[in-house]
């Protein structure tokens, strides 16, 4: 019975161990073998490898491997070298089952007409970079597909037409031209399409040859080339580096054919891509490691053919780009200032933008402050002048007593020289007494009537350097007539150094008017020896300081902050504007204007201002 389950679970493990082989198989990594005609180091040839392997990538079913082989059989053209090369590959690849052949090259595809049987008998090709002619189809081998990159001679005389407009002549550089499955018959196709052109085949000619022949080539000239690998004179070189030696000498415009030829001195032209070359290849190539058939996929001409110039180039043949065949690539164009710097100008376009219109909005801002403040100023002066008018009414009685005054002794004066005068002989003398006093008080009178119409008057509102310590001794002498009629004594301390400010006379005037006036309310009810104001000026610093300090009862503590306050007042018969108007018009001028109570009693009210700036 143990035994019999034994044997059970060994039948089970080696099913599952077969399974797993066999799995394991299926799963077996996939191959392409990449023979190339010419060396992978060229940059034509490598880009065609790059593409090749681009398009095996991993695509997660399986994981394909790409062998790359390069046959350099223009370069070493010996028998026995090609020989050699085939016992190399049977040795290097006898344990390394290869699953598709990619050909790129005609070379290629002769050397594997010859020795594909004897190397890799059951691989499948796909043949790349072969043209399709007649000649080149009989080198394909059973159980093939291909897909064509050709630059046909046709496209070489359009892009030397679209260069030289006026072309008559072409000059054939490069030994691919000696080989007819290259270019073909280019000889009829070049008579097809231009039965007056004048040839001259250089692609027997050694390179010193070349450079001499292309260096002095007549006007309508354009130089067509082929790939070159050697100097004909046993130095070998790079497609590339061949074509560099014969643009140096050039004095015409040289049409090549391959995208890595491009930005070494050749204009342009139809141009293959040797990158999209192999990336075709490797998707044929794909499509059969895939489970397709090569001989179900057609043959092909691909999209590896395209017409591109350098603009260095036309720029300097003064080729114009109107010309050239349709759908041509254009590069190494230098970018125009806005498209290399648009990014710049636009950021730079947007922030001058930005500060033009903050600085349009400050302007206008900075007007309609201006106008503002204008009207302010008329505003105030406005309310300034209302203000004096209101105490020029307040003081209309003591106006009335002081003009009483001396009209009452001109009065008396003039009744007493008409009695001298009707004396049989009046006595001049006492006449001529009486006039002086008749006119003394007269100006007593107009002097009176004169302050009252200077303080009425409106000037307009204008600032300009003041005398301090005369304009606060200005409104003393003006409010002296309503001081004497409440009885109370007004007594100015000015700075003996000349103190200057800069304001509107008017407006300052009134301010300081508004705080006597304040003070002599405050005192009015008081007994004789407090009914005292007294008006300082002095220099505190770099500020010129006024002054105003009654004997009164002083402010209230809670009240100090609010006197200032439109409306504000502790007056029964008061409207509260006086204090409210000779702060706004201090605080106008750039000064300040607070009140403290004295230590002695009283209030004193100080009002600091700039000086005037030095002349």
């Amino acid at each position: 019975m143990i035994t019999g389950l034994v044997r059970i679970l060994i039948v089970c493990l080696l099913a599952s161990l077969s399974c797993e082989c066999i799995a394991a198989d299926s799963k077996r990594q996939r191959s392409i073998l990449v023979l190339e005609e010419a060396d992978f180091r060229s940059p034509f040839y490598s880009e065609i490898f790059a593409g090749i392997r681009a398009a095996a990538k991993p695509n997660g079913a399986s994981h394909t491997v790409t062998y790359g082989e390069s046959l350099d059989l223009t370069r070493f053209p010996d028998p026995g070298y090609e020989e050699s090369l085939v016992g190399h590959f049977k040795t290097k690849y006898a344990q390394r089952p290869i699953d598709v052949i990619v050909s790129i090259g005609v070379a290629a595809a002769k050397f594997l007409q010859k020795h594909k049987l004897e190397i890799w008998p059951a691989a499948p090709v796909v043949y790349g970079f072969v043209p399709d002619l007649p000649e080149t189809r009989a080198l394909f081998l059973p159980n093939s597909t291909a897909v064509f990159a050709r630059v046909r001679p046709a496209q070489l005389l359009t892009a030397a037409r679209a260069v030289v407009p006026d072309l008559n002549r072409v000059v054939l550089v490069g030994e691919a031209w000696k080989n007819p499955l290259t270019y073909g018959h280019w000889k009829q196709d070049f008579a097809a399409a231009m039965p007056d052109l004048e040839i001259t085949d250089l692609s027997g000619a050694v390179l010193r040859e070349v450079r001499d022949r292309v260096a002095s080539l007549p006007a309508r000239s354009a130089i067509l080339t082929s790939a070159m690998y050697s100097d004909g004179e046993g130095t070998y070189y790079s497609p590339t580096s061949a074509l560099a030696r014969v643009a140096e000498r050039a004095n015409r415009p040289i049409i090549i054919t391959s995208d890595t030829f491009l930005g070494r001195s050749g204009v342009g032209g139809f141009l293959l891509l040797p990158e999209t070359i192999g990336r075709e290849a490797g998707q044929l190539a794909m499509r059969i490691l895939d489970g397709e058939a090569p001989s179900r996929i057609v043959p092909f001409g691909g999209g590896n053919v395209k017409p591109i110039f350098d603009w260095r180039q036309l720029k300097r043949w003064n080729v114009d780009e109107a010309n050239l065949p349709p759908g041509s690539e254009v590069r190494f164009r230098e970018p125009t200032f806005w498209e290399q710097y648009h990014w710049h100008v636009t950021g730079v376009a947007s922030v001058v933008l930005l500060q033009a219109l903050l600085i349009a909005i400050l302007l206008r801002e900075r007007r309609l402050r201006f106008v503002a403040e204008v009207e302010a100023r008329q505003r105030m002066s406005e309310l300034a002048h209302m203000n004096r008018r209101a105490t020029a009414g307040e003081m209309s009685a003591s106006l009335a007593h002081e003009l009483t005054q001396p009209l009452a002794a001109i009065m008396i004066n003039a009744e007493t020289a008409q009695q001298i005068l009707r004396n049989p002989a009046p006595d001049l003398g006492e006449i001529g007494d009486i006039l002086d006093h008749i006119r003394r008080d007269d100006q007593r009178a107009a002097e009176v009537i004169s302050r009252l119409r200077a303080f009425l008057k409106r000037d307009p509102t204008e600032r300009r350097e003041l005398d301090l310590n005369a304009m606060v001794g200005e409104v003393f002498r003006f409010l002296s007539v309503q001081a004497l009629t409440h009885d109370v004594e007004l007594v100015t301390e000015p700075s003996p150094k000349d103190i200057r400010v800069k304001g509107d006379k008017v407006q300052l005037q009134q301010a300081i008017l508004n705080l006597v006036v304040n003070g002599i309310d405050a005192v009015a009810h008081l007994p004789d020896k407090r009914r005292r104001i007294v008006g300082r000026t002095s220099l505190a610093g770099n500020v010129a300081l006024v002054s105003v300090a009654d004997a009164g009862e002083g402010i209230l503590a809670e009240k100090v902050a609010e006197i200032f306050k439109p409306f504000f007042t502790t007056k029964a018969q008061g409207m509260g504007i006086g204090l409210s108007i000779a702060h706004t018009i201090v605080e106008a001028h750039g000064g300040r204007v607070w009140a403290e109570n004295a230590p002695s009693g009283g209030a004193v009210f100080h009002v600091p201002l700039p000086l005037a700036p030095p002349r």
